[in-house]
């Protein structure tokens, strides 16, 4: 086992482990850590708790400090240059004539680097942008190109339910979404009703994927050859919350489908739910 504390350094960010070292840091105390990218203030957002060895990777850095008043006014100091250093930045991207976006800056807490965000459709040669930047700043200058989805938590917003993204509201780390959850969901396959407002699948389509794959298990699917009371026949319909199916009966196939429930039902053969290649082009960029 080995004793970690969780820091975060953004309000919706990663959380990271440290090694407490004989601090006892309690749950949102405001810390001082060396990262990869330098010294960094974060928010300590797990206390001293004790996890398998399996779960630290590599070697945990240790805090370094809990942070004071002035590191404080230093990191208020940081946010006022973030804001105008991404004035600069919108500037010499104009100036350079480079088709991209600026999204966001970040400045560590040391000012020992300075990491500019954009967005763009294509790659972009901005050696020349990183040298202009350099001579401004002078210091470390890293350019990092971000996708819709980073781009969406970033700035933030509203989603098609009226409240803020996910994204930008809690969640700290994006979840693999696919095309064939929405339709296992019985969503309709269109891009403006499953996409969120960053152009990609809805995040929320993960939130209730583990019961519909459950209630899958015990769900004939559509196009599932069945025996009910009635006799024998393929469902058209089914709906996974409810449990009531819509079966097309062999014996008078141009009557209506009859009503079932699942628990009244014996599945002879089941059929399987398939993303068809249409809808896979038709839906082709949502997933990434």
């Amino acid at each position: 086992m080995a004793e970690i504390v969780g820091v975060r350094f953004k309000d919706v960010g990663k959380v990271y482990y440290f090694s407490p070292g004989a601090l006892k840091i309690p749950l949102g105390e405001k810390v001082i850590v060396e990262t990869a990218h330098g010294v960094e203030y974060g928010e300590v957002v797990i206390a001293n708790k004790e996890v398998p060895d399996g779960e630290v990777v590599g070697t945990l850095k240790s805090i370094m400090r809990v942070a004071t008043k002035k590191d404080a006014q230093t990191l208020e100091a940081n946010k006022k240059k973030e804001a105008e250093i991404l004035h600069v930045f919108t500037k010499k991207i104009a100036e350079h004539k480079l088709l991209m976006k600026p999204i966001g800056i970040d400045c560590t807490f040391d000012g020992s680097k300075i990491l500019f965000y954009f967005t763009a459709e294509n790659r972009v040669d901005f050696r020349e942008l990183v040298k202009d930047l350099a001579s401004v700043y002078r210091t470390r200058i890293e350019l990092r190109q971000i996708g819709v989805r980073d781009e969406a938590k970033m700035l933030g917003g509203l989603g098609v339910c009226g409240r803020g993204l996910c994204c930008s509201s809690f969640l700290g780390e994006f979840q693999p979404v696919s095309i064939k959850m929405a339709k296992e969901q019985s969503l309709s396959l269109n891009p403006t009703k499953i996409s969120g407002t960053c152009g990609r699948l809805m995040c929320c389509l993960k939130y209730e994927q583990d019961t519909y794959e459950e209630l899958l298990k015990i769900t004939p699917n559509v196009g599932a050859y069945v025996e009910c009371n009635e006799g024998r026949g393929v469902v058209e319909d089914a709906n996974l919350l409810t449990g009531k199916l819509k079966i097309k009966l062999d014996k008078n196939k141009d009557a209506p489908a009859v009503a079932a429930d699942r628990k009244d039902v014996k599945v002879l053969r089941d059929a399987q739910i398939r993303v068809e290649r249409d809808e896979i082009n038709a839906l082709k960029g949502l997933e990434d």
